[in-house]
């Protein structure tokens, strides 16, 4: 591996830094995208029993409001409850919109990252074009170790930025989905609990 990175030339550095980022950001947000931790099974339920039961208080909205997204949406429009129906959804919208933030982050660097690593291999490339032109130049074709060198470095550079700009595109699409896919999921849950609490429907599920 070393030899490789030191065939690559300094533009190596770079590509493996951005590397290390991607690798990091995709075991973090893997980890904090887990929907059992962004939407947990049966939460607007054990919320619906604290009302019927008339548990909800302070502390018991603060425990929800810090369990997950989800939570703290649900917590947003429970606090507005007494305001009306369109107050109590725009508070879900606000607080949906703040949670949506938390969910994407990270998710800009990601999608820098597969970009800009295969530019970074490209400039690579031409680095080490640059390189044999030189030698030509200078020494002629007579040279062929110094000849390979160049070429390998410029070969060296693209593949790499190619292996790393591949799948962290491919995870930066996937995490995209999953947000709006999360989303999705806690816009529905949240106007499920607005309308079981305006008579809309008859009771919560799920």
């Amino acid at each position: 591996m070393i030899p490789l990175l030191k065939a690559g030339g300094w533009i190596m550095l770079p590509i493996v830094l951005c590397s290390i980022g991607a690798f990091v950001i995709c075991i973090e947000r893997s980890w904090t995208l887990r929907r059992s931790r962004i939407t947990p099974k049966h939460l607007v339920a054990q919320v619906w029993s604290w009302i019927k039961n008339n548990q909800l208080d302070k502390t018991k909205l603060k425990k929800l409001k810090d369990s997950s997204p989800l939570g703290e949406i649900l917590a947003a429009g429970l606090v507005n409850h007494s305001h009306g129906r369109e107050t109590m959804k725009e508070s879900i919208q606000e607080a949906g919109r703040l949670a949506i933030v938390k969910l994407e982050r990270f998710l800009n660097t990601l999608g820098t990252i597969a970009q800009i690593t295969p530019l970074l291999g490209l400039l690579g490339t031409v680095i080490g074009m640059i390189r044999v032109f030189t030698v030509i130049t200078v020494q002629g074709t007579g040279d062929s170790g110094a000849l390979a060198h160049g070429i390998s470095e410029a070969l060296i550079t693209t593949a790499t930025g190619l292996i790393i700009a591949i799948p962290a595109l491919i995870f930066h699409r996937h995490f995209e989905r999953k947000v709006d896919e999360l989303v999705a999921e806690m816009e529905q849950e949240a106007l499920k609990m607005v309308e079981v609490l305006h008579g809309e429907r008859e009771t919560l599920r799920g």
